[in-house]
């Protein structure tokens, strides 16, 4: 995969469905983070929180791929592991996204 572009998990499993629960992404994204200072959260810089068209994704820098292969794989082997949507693009950000 080229280094450039995004990886997007959307909360759409492949056959269509919303994923549940619906804090998924939140969650996938504080699993990735580390603390600072007073115990705030800080989230790691190449992966976010999106919403496409009302449905919660999780944006991937695809530069993470080479970056850091394990938090990549762990990132994507939980989208193929629960079924849902990923999305490889070098348009970003997406009609529809916020």
């Amino acid at each position: 995969m080229a280094t450039n572009g995004k990886v997007i998990i959307q909360g759409i499993t492949q056959d269509g469905g919303k994923f549940r629960p619906s804090d998924w992404a939140e969650r996938l994204c504080g699993a990735v983070a580390t603390y600072g200072p007073g115990r705030r959260i800080i989230f790691h810089p190449n992966v976010k929180l999106a919403s496409i068209d009302g449905v919660k994704c999780v944006v991937i820098d695809a530069s993470l791929e080479e970056d850091d292969e394990m938090l990549f794989d762990f990132l994507t082997d939980f989208a193929d592991e629960n079924k849902l949507q990923i999305l490889h693009t070098d348009k970003y950000p997406l009609p529809g996204m916020l």
